[in-house]
């Protein structure tokens, strides 16, 4: 995440905030200047209550581009909370997104694979968060800690947060655009796996099985070890994770001093031009020595590690590729 500033008084602002707390000046988010803006006139959206949304439209009782991608939500009043919850996570997701200069092509400009979310709460129906042909279903209970931390623990996963629900969630859409719409496959296969095995089965025989030893040094977590579009879905988070957090440590002037990473040998095809390799590779130099560090920062306050993962040489090689597409 970048940093921001007030447009009147130049006081850091973050993200989330409706107003400068040193001058008072009313601001919202603009999508198309990436910034804080002054209201001058300009609406908020439609959800500035009910889910806090501090983006700016051109009119009274309009969603934003980010809360318009939303197609189904619980009624008003029903999982408030959770609701606003997962809308602020969307919120950093598609500036993230856009950051990028990914595409993002709601659903009713393409009514079959266009981008969606269904929002919907366990607390009343049944609900499995998921991905189909754009549509992204999240459940709000996860954004109910107690819950969430439950499902952590059953799931024996290091971590588990409703912001990387929505980024794996997005990256099953992307392989889509990115790869299948593409004819990206042989390559995807190369270093990813078949995806034409079953899924279905895959998924069945994850969860019915212990991971298999030895899975940490060639996928970021056992889930990934599914299926091949799970792989690519957990790699696709975890390089929107290390890309935000750098960025975000780069704009309050964190920098963690490290050793250089000796380039493996083995990892899997390099799919990008050198200059992006050069790119990736500093990357990759920066996040390292950064993630032990808050990692040690996390222990001295008794916390769990920020970032529980180990990244082995096939597994940067897969984020070296997903990432020479995003770029």
């Amino acid at each position: 995440m970048r940093s921001f500033t007030c447009p009147s008084c130049g006081n850091l602002l973050f993200f989330e905030n409706y107003s400068c707390v040193v001058c008072g000046t009313a601001v919202g988010y603009s999508r198309d200047d990436r910034a804080l803006v002054a209201l001058s006139g300009r609406q908020r959206c439609a959800n500035s209550v009910v889910a806090g949304c501090n983006w700016l439209v051109d009119g009274e009782d309009v969603l934003c581009d980010c809360c318009a991608l939303t197609r189904t939500r619980p009624a008003d009043g029903v999982s408030a909370e959770p609701f606003a919850r997962a809308e602020a996570a969307k919120r950093r997701l598609l500036h993230q997104l856009d950051d990028l200069g990914l595409p993002v092509t709601p659903r009713t400009e393409d009514p079959d694979g266009g981008l969606a979310f269904d929002l919907l709460s366990s607390d009343q129906e049944h609900v499995v968060t998921g991905h189909a042909n754009g549509v992204i279903t999240i459940d709000l209970a996860e954004g109910d800690d107690s819950h969430r931390e439950a499902m952590r623990a059953r799931l024996a996963e290091p971590y588990r947060t409703l912001l990387g629900h929505f980024r794996h969630e997005v990256g099953h859409w992307y392989w889509d655009v990115l790869i299948d719409r593409a004819g990206f496959h042989e390559a995807f296969r190369a270093v990813f796996g078949d995806e034409r095995a079953d899924y279905q089965a895959a998924l069945e025989a994850h969860y019915a099985n212990e991971p298999a030893p030895g899975w940490e040094e060639s996928h970021v977590s056992t889930y990934a070890t599914a299926h091949p579009w799970e792989d690519w879905a957990e790699t696709f988070a975890h390089l929107l994770h290390i890309r935000d957090t750098v960025q975000t440590a780069a704009a309050y002037g964190v920098l963690v001093a490290g050793r250089d990473i000796t380039p493996h040998p083995h990892a899997p095809v390099d799919a990008v031009p050198s200059e992006e390799a050069v790119e990736f590779d500093d990357l990759v130099d920066t996040w390292v020595p950064l993630s032990r560090a808050v990692n040690q920062l996390n222990r001295s306050m008794g916390k769990d590690d920020l970032y529980p993962f180990v990244l082995s040489p096939v597994v940067l090689g897969k984020l070296r590729f997903v990432d020479g597409l995003l770029t």
